[in-house]
């Protein structure tokens, strides 16, 4: 498999914690770099992962990318986690079987928590396969996926969806409402703290300004705003 890459944005003395970025299935760390900067820009030490999401498993990904990203973070607490998609059952994945000290608070962005109705229909075809790799094979609805073989979390956890498409060729297979590769009912999960709802697309939601903010204020408060 190849290695991890790892973009690191120092902090300063006083820094509110250590952030580290995950990206989705067959994306580069590149699609968080706005997210990446501004966190930056509010005090955080940011180490944006960029990872071969579409070479392995989850289980194997989840064992190399993330220590990694840890040893980026020493000294520095609490450590954060802001990821995208997959990025997120990494996350999961990695902490079902491992204990982070100094652990702080993970916001997951369209993250497939219950798995994607796209995985069930398409999986099975090579060219799907061939662009997802191992890791797409995972991500499906059934009880056997790894989404669903993880049980419900026990960290403190954001996650924000999206109900908003541009991709047309496969809204048809979701449930409304979805972002265009994840229904908003799949994101949630069972222990998580905040639900929130954005009127954003799968692909661009890192991007989205509002997304940003409520971003930072769950990783600050605990909570993306005084009504959820």
């Amino acid at each position: 498999m190849s290695v991890a890459s790892v973009a690191v944005q120092a902090a300063p003395a006083q820094s509110p914690g250590c952030v580290i970025l995950l990206h989705g299935l067959a994306r580069t760390a590149n699609a968080m770099d706005s997210m990446a900067t501004a966190l930056a820009q509010a005090g955080y030490r940011t180490v944006n992962m960029d990872y071969p999401s579409t070479t392995a498993s989850i289980e194997s990904l989840a064992a190399s990318v993330i220590p990694q990203a840890l040893s980026q973070c020493q000294h520095i607490e609490p450590v954060h986690f802001v990821t995208h998609s997959m990025g997120g059952i990494l996350v999961r994945q990695y902490l079902s079987a491992n204990h982070i000290a100094g652990l702080g608070r993970v916001v997951m962005l369209a993250p497939p928590n219950q798995g994607s109705e796209i995985v069930d229909a398409m999986r099975d075809f090579s060219l799907y396969q061939w662009i997802y790799g191992p890791a797409g094979q995972q991500l499906g609805t059934d009880k056997a996926s790894v989404p669903n073989t993880l049980g419900p979390v026990q960290f403190e956890l954001g996650v924000i969806a999206g109900n908003y498409s541009i991709n047309v060729l496969t809204s048809w297979l979701l449930p409304l409402p979805h972002d265009g590769k994840v229904s908003v009912a799949s994101t949630q999960v069972e222990g998580m703290q905040s639900h929130l709802v954005l009127p954003v697309s799968h692909t661009f939601i890192m991007n989205n300004d509002e997304v940003i903010a409520q971003t930072m204020r769950f990783l600050r408060q605990g909570h993306f705003n005084s009504h959820d």
